[in-house]
């Protein structure tokens, strides 16, 4: 009988979209109403990013309500009982408060009664999440845990920009939409699971995409609770750092593109999206789109395109999957699994 390394694996995803949903075009609209000096063209925001839509939390919802209704969801899917989670991970760029942790608002929700705690790496946060829970479950801390996110930054939008630089720096938020996502990790008992998992980091590029308010630099003013970004500099950042952290993680797992049936990716803009595959090489027809219909999620994206990829039949078990993890900070993150 062969043998394999001890593995954790994904028993399983679940996402959650906000049932409101607003078009590029109603961004516009929202922009002008709020800046009348600044002209908007009409079909700006889709023709720059391809994001048609985008959906959108209503009022008094918050990010522990998205983070919760998918941890539900991914329970009810794999038979768990909520009692038999032992640690949740809340992982997310969004958060209800500053204190306490937003996992304690996912757990009163989702009804488990286990240690918890927050992850925050901005789009990365998801991946990382996996990537804490694994190591506490192969360490034998925890037998199944339970990663939510909920990803509010639609609320971190400037709707009223004063003049061209301005509208600029604010424009990558027109993309951004809202969504909560869970998986839930267990220790395999065959040869599924995760078999690679790699991060880097260059931290010096962390000011090109910012929301600065909430913290100890900026506690309090309207200013600083907006998303801010400079896109030509991320992208050129992005540039910088390559195909590395992806080369690394085919070589160290000895394998290649063909051996993985879907492979997602963290999408902000179509363009730009265009540019990391062709410089990657990643073949453009194994990637889940989610951009257009649902917008910059944040660390959502990868958990609600594999649950898109499933739902499609890209994505089955037994099947090899890629996370390609891209977020502001500057950091890239890759994990390698069976399904």
């Amino acid at each position: 009988m062969k043998h394999h390394p001890p593995r954790v694996r994904i028993a399983g995803v679940a996402s959650y979209l906000p049932p409101a949903r607003r078009s590029s075009a109603e961004v516009e609209e929202m922009v002008t109403a709020c800046s009348p000096n600044v002209p908007v063209p009409s079909g700006l925001v889709q023709a720059m990013t391809g994001v048609r839509w985008r959906h959108v939390a209503d009022e008094g919802v918050n990010a522990s309500d998205l983070a919760a209704a998918a941890g539900r969801s991914v329970l009810e899917r794999t038979r768990m009982a909520p009692g038999d989670v032992d640690l949740l991970i809340f992982a997310s760029a969004s958060q209800d408060m500053l204190e306490p942790a937003t996992a304690n608002m996912v757990q009163e929700k989702v009804g488990t009664s286990c240690p918890v705690f927050d992850i925050k790496n901005a789009c990365n946060s998801f991946l990382c999440g996996i990537q804490a829970a694994e190591a506490l479950i192969l360490t034998g801390q925890a037998n199944a845990a339970l990663i939510t996110c909920g990803e509010i930054p639609s609320r971190s939008i400037k709707w009223a920009v004063q003049g061209k630089r301005d509208f600029k720096s604010s424009f990558p938020g027109y993309t951004l939409g809202d969504a909560g996502a869970a998986a839930l990790l267990v220790r395999s008992d065959d040869n599924r699971g995760i078999f690679h998992r790699s991060f880097q980091t260059m931290s010096q590029y962390w000011h090109l995409a910012t929301i600065a308010g909430g913290g100890s630099a900026h506690p309090r003013g309207d200013e600083h609770s907006y998303f801010q970004s400079d896109g030509t500099a991320m992208r050129d950042a992005f540039a910088e750092m390559g195909a590395h952290p992806i080369e690394r993680a085919l070589e160290q797992s000895g394998t290649s593109f063909d051996d993985y049936r879907c492979i997602l990716v963290h999408q902000v803009a179509m363009p730009y999206l265009r540019n990391f595959l062709a410089a990657t090489g990643v073949p453009e027809d194994k990637v889940q789109l989610t951009l257009p219909e649902l917008g910059n999620i944040a660390s959502a994206t990868l958990p609600a395109g594999f649950v898109e990829a499933e739902r499609a039949g890209r994505i089955a078990p037994g099947d090899n999957v890629l996370w390609i993890g891209l977020a502001s900070g500057i950091s890239a993150g890759v994990i390698a699994m069976r399904y």
